[in-house]
């Protein structure tokens, strides 16, 4: 299977402060691929690159072969963004903006975009102006799946919806992306989101990729332990095997990709006194969490 996205060796400064480097991304056609990250660690700066509005200090970016800084008309055609705080012209409804993009599009389908619509029960004659956050950026999302882009890169996507909303239009995007074998690199910060959504998890962190996986071997194989030591100055996040090491007085979690074996056996080698010793079960938000650190 061919990528529909590569980045080698990308590198990013903001004047002398690094965001990343010799950061690589493959994102394969077809899949649906989640980057998570803490605010600042650089997911807006690679969905800018990737749209061609930012150019990096070194590496480079490839969108089906052509470099991000230098895109075809072709190409472009094929690509449908939505980026975080995006723009809508406030004065029209939403049947009023839907014809008018649909003039730029010769492969338009609004189908998709009237289905969501219909989904978020907004009136066809709403004025933009009138709507919330939330379905502004739904509004925004609808019109370019009526683009019928082969690939979509999202920033935010769920930005402003409730609960409820937000788990509607999920399963509907993961289900449009599939059944019509759209590629998707997305960001979100209501990581509950991307657990439902996505088939390949990106974690950054500050400078560096910690992980880059298929979601479900990440779920499986990253793990939290939980104990109670006898000596809360313990200190165990030096140690190898440790990715993430918490410590609240004598509560400790320890994150790892080691087996509750390997774990044990440690723990008994080192002669930590220890009780109350179990693994916790964790969604996608608590690995990222334990991953990244709490602070």
């Amino acid at each position: 299977m061919s990528n529909a996205i590569e980045c080698n060796n990308l590198t990013h400064y903001y004047g002398k402060k690094m965001v990343y480097e010799n950061l690589n991304i493959h994102v394969k056609e077809g899949s649906i691929l989640g980057l998570l990250g803490k605010n600042g660690s650089g997911k807006t700066t690679t969905i800018n690159i990737l749209n061609g509005f930012l150019q990096p200090r070194s590496g480079e970016c490839l969108i089906y072969g052509e470099n991000t800084q230098h895109l075809t008309p072709e190409t472009k055609a094929r690509i449908g963004f939505l980026i975080e705080g995006h723009i809508q012209y406030t004065f029209m409804n939403i049947n009023q903006i839907e014809k008018f993009y649909s003039g730029f599009y010769p492969k338009w389908d609004n189908e998709p975009y009237w289905e969501l619509m219909s989904k978020l029960k907004v009136a066809p004659k709403q004025k933009i102006s009138s709507m919330s956050c939330g379905q502004r950026s739904q509004v925004a999302l609808g019109l370019i799946l009526a683009q019928d882009p082969d690939l979509l890169i999202l920033d935010d996507f769920s930005m402003g919806l409730d609960p409820g909303y937000r788990r509607l239009f999920i399963d509907y995007l993961r289900e449009y992306a599939k059944a019509k074998k759209k590629t998707i690199f997305t960001t979100s910060h209501i990581i509950q989101d991307m657990e439902r959504l996505i088939d390949d998890v990106l974690i950054m962190d500050y400078n560096r990729i910690l992980a880059q996986r298929n979601v479900h071997d990440f779920m499986d194989e990253f793990k939290q332990f939980y104990l109670e030591v006898e000596d809360p100055s313990i200190d165990l996040s030096n140690e190898e095997f440790v990715a993430n090491f918490e410590k609240v007085h004598n509560k400790v979690e320890i994150y790892t990709y080691q087996s509750e074996e390997f774990v044990k056996s440690f723990l008994k080698k080192k002669g930590i006194a220890h009780s109350n010793f179990k693994q916790v079960k964790m969604g996608l938000e608590d690995a990222f969490i334990g991953l990244t650190g709490k602070y």
